[in-house]
């Protein structure tokens, strides 16, 4: 791979932009996953809070369902937001990739790091947003927080039929693992050209910049930063909530 690093300006501007079109079907039936209520409040605005809470960011684009971006939008206004940071909303489209380039193609001029943040990761801490920054800023070209592996991680020849065993491959060696959270970091320029370069339907921006022969580095993550996908999902999510209003008082 090419080290294609280079110092980004301390006072670059960044901005944020959160896929928020998925309709989240392991959650079950009902509103998309990131309108979901997570102590009361929408877990997209959870999402767009823990993005505004970077002093760095002064940007956060919220890329919303095609035909509920009226609906996001007044969403976003009936709830107290920094006065600091814009907010913006664009229509995504049918794949998490192409509503991500909906949401680059929405950024003004001036904009020269992008985080790509899950709007179904609602909890994670403004520290993980702000060394991921850093990280760009230093001049990684692309950066993912991550977390080391607990479990054992097996490689398998996936079953043709759902609930047949499923004959193992491989043991990756743990150590070399990490699970990938958000928010992923890029330099702007690199990630508008992987959204241009990789037309494949991939599962996160940093693979795509991978693609391109670049290097993507791996910061700290947080247990916070996890997503919510399922029902139990959010049932943690609660007590996270409620063990930040104890600690924290609000």
């Amino acid at each position: 791979m090419s080290d294609d690093s280079r110092p980004t300006p301390s006072g670059a501007r960044t901005a944020a932009v959160i896929p928020a079109a998925g309709r989240g079907v392991r959650l079950g039936p009902g509103a998309p996953k990131a309108l979901r209520a997570l102590n009361g409040t929408p877990m997209l605005i959870h999402a767009v809070l823990a993005m505004a809470a970077s002093r760095a960011v002064s940007l956060v684009v919220v890329v919303a369902p095609p035909d509920g971006a009226a609906e996001v939008k007044a969403l976003l206004d009936t709830h107290a937001l920094p006065e600091r940071t814009d907010f913006l909303v664009v229509p995504g489209g049918d794949s998490r990739q192409e509503s991500v380039k909906y949401g680059l193609d929405a950024l003004p001029p001036g904009i020269d790091i992008v985080l790509v943040h899950d709007a179904a990761r609602p909890l994670v801490p403004v520290d993980t947003v702000d060394a991921v920054i850093e990280a760009v800023r230093d001049g990684a070209v692309a950066v993912v927080p991550a977390l080391p592996l607990t479990d054992t991680v097996k490689e398998v020849e996936p079953a043709t039929s759902p609930g047949t065993p499923e004959p193992v491959v491989a043991t990756p060696e743990r150590a070399r693992l990490r699970a990938v959270q958000t928010p992923q970091g890029f330099d702007r320029e690199t990630l508008v050209r992987a959204h241009e370069a990789v037309t494949d339907n991939v599962t996160d921006d940093a693979s795509m910049v991978e693609q391109l022969g670049l290097r993507v580095v791996v910061v700290p993550g947080h247990e916070e930063a996890f997503k919510v996908t399922r029902p139990l999902d959010l049932l943690l999510a609660e007590a996270v909530l409620a063990r930040r209003r104890l600690n924290d008082g609000f």
